[in-house]
């Protein structure tokens, strides 16, 4: 399973990557929304974790582009919004 993690926050995104890793996943990460968004679009991913405060892009205009573009593909997203 290819998972990518798109999380601007270097030990968030280095946390989520080393226990996907320990469970036998492959993960790429993106450290801002532009990056995600070319990588989410450019490669067959099983599962996109996604944050919503990113630099760049914001998570919810990237999450509007993978749904218009992968319906299907399934997205967690992983914030620190409290709404």
């Amino acid at each position: 399973m290819r998972i990518l993690v798109i999380e601007d926050e270097t030990r968030i995104q280095a946390f989520v990557r080393r226990g996907l890793e320990a469970e036998g996943y492959g993960v790429v990460t993106a450290g801002d929304g532009r990056d995600g968004l070319s990588l989410a679009l450019s490669v067959d991913w099983d599962l996109v974790v996604l944050d919503l405060l990113l630099p760049g892009l914001s998570g919810m205009r990237v999450l509007q582009e993978l749904h218009h573009e992968h319906p299907q593909l399934p997205v967690v997203i992983l914030s620190a919004r409290g709404d």
